[in-house]
Parts: structure tokens; sequence; C-alpha cells
């Protein structure tokens, strides 16, 4: 049996704007393989290409996470461990204020995914 949990509907809702923030980056992609000058179209290609994918992954999973199948806990908390190691990366060599935010963002959905009412609403208890 499911029941609604709080928490388990917060991490759903983070992972759809995780999945929107992905989109609006390969929208920027777009833009910038349209308009640069000097840009090699392959690599150029391949990485608007996956940045979309990884929109449609976390869109597919956040779903299916929202639709409380327990089988998509394990992609979404993979997910997360993806945006840790994204924001220390930057923390180490880019912007530390975007870093600091993809941290936080992963560790909080991460936890509420994992947390026991979480759990229980998946039916996983």
């Amino acid at each position: 049996m499911t029941t609604s949990a709080a928490t388990l509907d917060w991490g759903v809702r983070l992972l759809y704007l995780q999945g929107a923030g992905l989109s609006a980056l390969t929208a920027y992609l777009i833009v910038l393989d349209l308009t640069r000058d000097d840009v090699v179209v392959a690599i150029a290609a391949s990485l608007t290409v996956m940045c979309a994918l990884a929109a449609a992954a976390v869109f597919l999973i956040a779903r299916a996470l929202g639709r409380r199948s327990v089988r998509a806990r394990g992609p979404a908390v993979v997910v997360q461990l993806f945006l840790l190691a994204t924001g220390g990366f930057l923390i180490q060599y880019g912007t530390v204020w975007m870093g600091v935010g993809a941290l936080i963002l992963g560790a909080l959905t991460a936890a509420l995914i994992l947390v026991p009412p979480s759990s229980r609403a998946l039916g996983v208890d």
C-alpha cells in the first residue's frame, strides 16, 4: 500500500526543477551552437544532445517517482550523486556560489527521497 508523503512530493518537485534546469541549459547550448563563429560541430552537437538526453532522463525519473515507482528511487539518487560531483567540481574550478547551490540541491533532494516517510510512501517499509 502506498501513501502520500510530503517529503517524497518535494523530492519529485526538486527533480522536476533539475530537469527544467537541464532543459534551459540545452536551450542555451543550442543558442551557442548556432551563434559561435569557431565551433567544432561534432563536439558541440554531442554536448548538446547529451544535455538534452540528461534532461529527458531526469524528467522520466521524476515522473516515475511521482507515480510512486520504487524502481525510480535508485536512479533518482544516482542523479543526485552526479549533481554532488558537479557541485564539488564547480567549487574547485569554477564558480563557488554555483557549486554550493548544486551541493545543497543535490543533498536536499537525495535526503527527501531517502527519508523514512518517502520510503513508506513508496512501499519500501
